[in-house]
């Protein structure tokens, strides 16, 4: 069995190594403590060849694995975190489903825009009321003629307050059976975008407000009976997820073992003193067994859609390795680490946040006991009728 990259593979995390130094290593702080999407960033990925990673070449895509967007996003996260929200959302958020199953108009007038770097499209799936019951959703789609009339809200969706299209999730009838999706632009009338909000990680968010809001029908993208194909495309996102939870703590864990090999205390390198030294090593381990998670991961959803096991699996540990490592790194380094002029402290917001976003650890904890005792183990109580 071999564990090692093919010699494409090494060329290809080189390649985005190069673009990321030549690029991205200069501005990196400056871009993490921005409010503004990096827009100049996406101009000179998608010039690159870094977006649409994973989409076919004859939809404008680069027609490459998932292993390959995901070597591109450690590269990019390894040199500039902040960039790496870009090679997120243009490979692993709601552009892989939308890619996936667009029209060819729908790809017509959307995909070309995103994948050169001029538009974000945003995933609206959470609801005031539906977080991780994620079906329990209640935006409606109505029938109008040959259009829909959409109306309902969302929350905490990222990139809100820059997209222009948004995926959004919707119940057309009853049940997971009665859920799809359809396309909104910015500018529908009736729908509108709440007061922003910012997260802990410094990530600006805006609620969605849909207020009979009429969309066409040529926006619909997946009708009844969707729900199950937009979660299984879910994953490809949660695996990006997961490479930047890695990632992070890496560059973390890189920023604190250059400092322990230079700050000195008591007259002696901080990498002298055991208990440092543990704490490396501790790190290292959970380093390389994330890296071995998110691969197998990333290579099963090569051979077709991601396997939701190996995901929640990756996702699981590399969540939490990922806040673990960068918490560590803040500690070794103490006030410089916990200073907004060292990039541990975002990482350690940044990696908190993905143990929520994309399903939460204990969802993930759900669908691995799952596949440990292959039977499903539903959250909601039993029905009346079946208790008696």
């Amino acid at each position: 069995m071999d564990f090692s990259l093919t010699e494409e593979q090494r060329m290809f995390a080189e390649s985005a190594r190069g673009f990321a130094e030549r690029h991205l290593a200069a501005g990196a702080l400056q871009r993490a403590r921005s409010d503004s999407f990096p827009w100049d960033v996406a101009r000179l990925m998608a010039e690159a060849g870094l977006l649409g990673i994973t989409i076919p070449e004859e939809n404008g895509g680069q027609g490459g694995s998932l292993m390959d967007a995901v070597l591109a996003i450690e590269q990019i996260s390894l040199v500039c975190p902040r960039s790496a929200d870009v090679i997120q959302a243009g490979n692993f958020g709601p552009i892989r489903t939308f890619a996936e199953y667009a029209t060819p108009d729908q790809r017509e007038r959307y995909l070309k825009p995103i994948l050169a770097g001029e538009r974000l499209i945003a995933l609206g799936m959470t609801e005031p009321e539906a977080g991780s019951a994620v079906t329990d959703l209640k935006t409606t789609a109505k029938p109008d003629g040959d259009c829909y009339r959409i109306s309902g809200s969302k929350c905490f969706t990222t990139n809100s307050g820059e997209a222009e299209i948004f995926l959004v999730y919707v119940r057309f009838g009853p049940g997971v059976g009665g859920i799809g999706s359809v396309l909104v632009e910015r500018d529908t009338p009736g729908f509108e975008l709440g007061k922003p909000t910012k997260f802990m990680n410094g990530e600006t968010w805006r609620p969605l407000f849909f207020d009979n809001c009429f969309i066409d029908r040529r926006n619909l993208l997946l009708g009844p009976g969707g729900f199950k194909k937009q979660i299984a495309g879910f994953n490809a996102e949660r695996i990006g997820n997961t490479a930047r939870s890695l990632a992070f703590g890496r560059f973390a864990f890189n920023l604190a073992r250059e400092h322990a090999r230079t700050r000195r205390q008591f007259g002696r390198p901080l990498c002298d003193f055991q208990g440092l030294q543990w704490k490396f090593a501790d790190m290292q381990v959970k380093l390389d067994a994330g890296q071995l998670l998110l691969y197998r991961a990333a290579l099963s959803a090569d051979r077709g859609l991601p396997s939701p096991q190996d995901t929640a699996v990756a996702k699981l540990f590399c969540n939490q390795a990922g806040f673990e490592i960068a918490s560590e790194a803040l500690q070794i380094m103490g006030g410089t680490g916990y200073s907004s002029d060292c990039l541990v402290e975002y990482c350690f917001r940044k990696t908190r946040a993905w143990m929520i976003a994309g399903g939460s650890l204990e969802m993930m904890r759900n669908r691995v006991a799952e596949g440990v005792f292959e039977r499903s183990f539903p959250q909601r109580p039993p029905r009346a009728e079946a208790a008696e």
